[in-house]
């Protein structure tokens, strides 16, 4: 059997940002995402591929066997119903981590048409609240401050604090991967409020904040830390690369009949 494909989303922004990079094409932009989700895919047993924002979301899903909505900056709340006035109005190219409006509607896209195709799908961080505004739920716009943290000061690579401790739902995709509890690292100031249509929580930490979200019968997973950069090797891509096999097999078992 073929190795699965599966789609990694990234950012957009000027050249001009990197360090050294030739003044005379500063304003051209570069699409990218993070090495760590393709190497950890690629370890996994995976065919990792980036997805620019000019990769149409319902075609390119004709082609991929899993999806990873990755990290990053806030989604914008016009597509939640959250807070408009905190929006600043700074081009995203040339600040990468100001909101996005371009990232969330193709990502917001994406999701929408690999669940239509019954893609499976992983969302990390941003990308797990990604997924549940695609589904229609919302945010908490800044957690306050408490017994937990959740935007850590450790660099990344990390495994966390011994304070963020996830304990998941018996049953669930994530207790299958993790077991009834695990300690993962956390750099997040938002998380799920009210759950899009479908999805239910899977794991949370001491203080009730949502960190796994799944949608019951589909394989969807959603995870608030950053399993491409904790220290330990994080089951998550072992599990989107075999979902991922699997629906590459199934649909070859469809192209036969």
């Amino acid at each position: 059997m073929r190795r699965p494909l599966i789609g990694v989303t990234g950012r957009r922004y000027r050249l001009d940002l990197i360090k050294g990079a030739d003044e005379r094409y500063g304003d051209r932009c570069v699409d990218s995402c993070m090495s760590d989700f393709a190497t950890r895919i690629a370890e996994a047993g995976g065919l990792p591929v980036h997805l620019s924002y000019d990769t149409d979301a319902t075609d390119v899903c004709q082609w991929l066997s899993g999806v990873v909505i990755t990290g990053g900056q806030d989604v914008h709340p016009a597509c939640w119903g959250g807070d408009t006035s905190v929006v600043r109005d700074i081009d995203p190219r040339t600040d990468p981590m100001v909101h996005d409006g371009a990232r969330d509607e193709y990502e917001i896209a994406l999701v929408r048409a690999a669940l239509e195709r019954e893609i499976p799908v992983l969302g990390v961080c941003r990308g797990l609240q990604v997924l549940n505004v695609a589904l229609g739920g919302t945010l908490v716009a800044d957690l306050p401050p408490g017994s937990v943290s959740h935007l850590s000061a450790e660099a990344a690579p990390t495994d966390g604090t011994d304070d963020h401790l996830v304990t998941f739902e018996p049953g669930s995709i994530a207790a299958g991967l993790f077991g009834e509890h695990a300690t993962t690292n956390s750099w997040h100031h938002q998380a799920v409020d009210r759950c899009g249509t479908g999805l239910v929580v899977t794991g949370r930490t001491s203080d009730g904040v949502i960190e796994s979200v799944e949608l019951p019968g589909a394989p969807v997973l959603g995870v608030q830390w950053h399993p491409e950069w904790m220290n330990s090797a994080d089951p998550t891509f072992t599990w989107i690369v075999q979902a991922a096999a699997a629906h590459c097999g199934d649909e070859m078992q469809r192209s036969l009949q």
